[in-house]
């Protein structure tokens, strides 16, 4: 080190030698002065100016750290008589201590500086751990190890080139440029090795076929994936069993049973086990499962929803009636008032957040492979309806990332797109599925699903109100990006490795398409985790809250959205006393300290209409292979009319699902708005800043 130009080198905090970076400096000292109100024009050049002279006659024959370089910018500030910027860095300098000495204590070792929130969840769950159960692997190692496993694939194929390829993936997770499924990043490289975020599984008429998929769905649920079932095809409670004599006990028993599995199996799992239960709306029992989570502390694990048809939705829309028909014979088991059923649907959706709707017929008429049989299932969160035994291989595209110098930088989009593309498809390669059968379904189609987070973040980036027609056309020229770009790179891919097996029998094939790796390339997750993880909004959602204090090691930690505080700060208007105002009630709406067109910027997801949301989902599903996990959260005050016009609005509009959530309608939400305390909201250390209710951020 000796002999080098003085302060042309730092030493970081991990120890790392890194070029000296003046830059940075002029950054915080000009961000510290915009807090307080001052002009940083110049103020910032003679700051650092300061700073240099007094590390240079300091550091002569070693390299400052980075303490050096802030008590540098402290001294600087004081003899420049600038007292108050001085208070504004002190104050930024020791928020971000206490951060560090948190993840210290957490024993997480965090090259990646991500959030209090992150390291949290990545200690629990992510990180892995020696037989002791220290943690053994840093944030930047654990990405490295997901690299390093995936792109293992690439040896499978004529190129060879696994090192370049992992060099790709692990800079790109780096960057937060995309991140895969939580459980690629847990199970890549370790001996549970399964990668899937989750399975739809067979369930048939038979103790075999219930016991099966239940020892399956331990297995998924042991690794931390998720599963999904239609009941649809079991016989109703009370039908004749006729091997027995006796008579069956009906969907909700056997839902009953899958759910205690889950709650056992996941005592010792990696994460919150998690389930999508569907029956179809013809069930003769369909009245039992539409009221199964009426009261509290029933399902906990199982998220529901009632398949409908058209048919179905137009009778209840004209008051007609609906036929039942029993599974098990075909024949009709009677008549039902689809308008009262549908409205019974919307006042247990009003009560407990459940259950949803899956629009069946346009779930099928997208259906890539028809001839391998009809959709009846989704996987928990409703974004992928998929066959039996097929499964989610996901990863998400950080929007957040998307804007360069004001503008939106399509060719980081296409180039991260392409990348995600190859990177899933080799985690299809790599994956070790819980099954031959299941291993068997995933090959065959070779679906994947590209999808995003950090929509809001983006939006109000650029200024633009979540909702707005000018959002919706920005959400939707960005679909149609992403969608053109990874089915573009899947015809690239099926050249150099062959399409997927059952192409022939696809509807690209009829359509004369040129063969694609990929029966399935595009899905919108909730990204409740991964969204935690980079730092950005989850999915598609507004932002829920713009403040909150999160529990951590025993303590209160106020967060602020990370944009909405920068540009706080950077606008002059930031103070503490702002964070908890705004933390008390989750919004910078009306309140006198914001300027007005941030505050419309930072819409919050109880501000908007029913109208809004909905929008946003039928711009991103008009542009999407599989489904758009959303939900539409409601205020505490909303009416049952009000669901019940959602979900109708919802089938007019064209999305393939839709959920509701009310405010309060659900025991041990994670985030909740009560206007009538003193204090801040309080979330628990995984909430990741998406729906409040506690099965939608998994």
């Amino acid at each position: 080190m000796i002999g080098v130009m003085p302060l042309s080198e730092l030493k970081k905090r991990d120890g790392q030698v890194v070029p000296f970076e003046l830059p940075r400096i002029e950054r915080a000292v000009a961000r510290a002065a915009r807090e307080v109100g001052r002009d940083a024009l110049g103020l910032d050049r003679e700051v650092t100016a300061r700073v240099v002279a007094d590390l240079a006659s300091r550091f002569r024959r070693r390299v400052p750290g980075v303490e050096d370089v802030q008590d540098a910018v402290e001294r600087a500030l004081m003899a420049c008589g600038h007292d108050d910027v001085a208070r504004a860095y002190v104050l930024f300098r020791d928020r971000r201590a206490d951060v560090r000495r948190a993840k210290l204590m957490l024993g997480v070792r965090d090259e990646l500086k991500l959030s209090l929130g992150a390291c949290t969840v990545l200690a629990e769950r992510y990180l892995r751990r020696d037989a002791s159960g220290a943690i053994i692997e840093s944030t930047a190692e654990m990405l490295g190890r997901v690299a390093q496993h995936v792109a293992a694939a690439e040896d499978r194929y004529e190129a060879h080139d696994r090192d370049r390829w992992a060099g790709a993936f692990r800079d790109a997770m780096a960057a937060l440029d995309f991140l895969p499924n939580s459980p690629t990043l847990m199970n890549a490289g370790t001996p549970l090795g399964l990668l899937s975020a989750c399975f739809v599984l067979p369930l048939d008429d038979s103790l075999e076929s219930i016991f099966d998929t239940l020892a399956d769905a331990a297995r998924i649920h042991q690794a931390g994936g998720g599963t999904g079932f239609s009941f649809s095809r079991l016989r109703p409670e009370g039908a004749r069993v006729g091997s027995t004599g006796g008579t069956a006990s009906g969907p909700l028993s056997f839902l009953e049973l899958f759910d205690l599995a889950t709650e056992i199996v996941g005592r010792g799992g990696r994460r919150r086990g998690a389930n999508m239960a569907v029956l179809d709306v013809s069930h003769p029992d369909i009245r039992e499962f539409i009221t199964a989570k009426h009261s509290p502390g029933r399902f906990e694990h199982c998220n529901l929803s009632v398949g409908v048809g058209d048919r179905f939705m137009r009778a209840a829309s004209s008051g007609g009636t609906f036929g039942l028909r029993d599974p098990q014979t075909g024949k009709r088991a009677g008549r039902a008032d689809a308008a009262a059923l549908l409205r019974l649907i919307a006042e247990e959706a009003w009560t407990s957040g459940d259950p949803g709707l899956l629009f069946m017929d346009r779930i099928n008429r997208a259906n890539p492979v028809p001839a391998m049989g009809r959709i009846e299932a989704t996987n928990p969160c409703g974004e992928v309806p998929l066959l039996p035994g097929e499964s989610c291989t996901l990863a998400s595209l950080n929007l957040a990332r998307l804007v360069r110098d004001g503008a939106v930088d399509w060719g980081w989009l296409d180039a991260t797109v392409r990348l995600m593309v190859r990177f899933l498809d080799d985690v299809l390669d790599v994956n070790r599925y819980p099954s031959q059968e299941l291993a068997a379904a995933a090959i065959a189609t070779r679906k994947i699903g590209v999808g995003v987070m950090g929509l809001a973040e983006l939006l109000a980036t650029l200024g633009i109100p979540y909702g707005s027609d000018e959002s919706l056309r920005l959400a939707g020229r960005i679909a149609a990006r992403i969608e053109r770009t990874a089915h573009r790179m899947s015809v690239e891919l099926a050249a150099e490795r062959g399409a997927f097996p059952l192409f022939a029998d696809s509807v690209y094939a009829r359509r004369g398409r040129l063969p694609m790796r990929n029966a399935q390339l595009t899905s919108i997750a909730p990204t409740g985790t991964i969204s935690l993880i980079a730092g950005t909004t989850s999915g598609i959602e507004p932002i829920f809250a713009l403040a909150y204090a999160r529990r951590v090691l025993g303590r209160e930690l106020l967060e602020l959205n990370s944009l909405f505080e920068r540009v706080a700060r950077d606008r002059g208007f930031w103070s503490d006393s702002l964070a908890v105002e705004i933390a008390r009630t989750g919004t910078a709406r009306g309140n006198p300290k914001v300027s007005p067109d941030v505050g419309a910027a930072f819409v919050t997801a109880l501000e908007l209409e029913p109208a809004a949301h909905i929008g946003m989902q039928a711009a991103w599903q008009r542009h999407v292979d599989a489904a758009v996990a959303k939900t539409i959260n409601l205020p505490k005050s909303a009416t049952v009319d009000e669901v019940l016009d959602i979900f109708v609005s919802a089938w007019r509009a064209g999305v393939k699902g839709i959920t509701v959530y009310r405010d309060g309608s659900r025991p041990g939400q994670v985030l909740s708005l009560p206007v009538d305390r003193t204090g801040p909201i309080v979330v628990d250390p995984a909430y990741a800043g998406g729906c409040a209710s506690t099965t939608c951020t998994l």
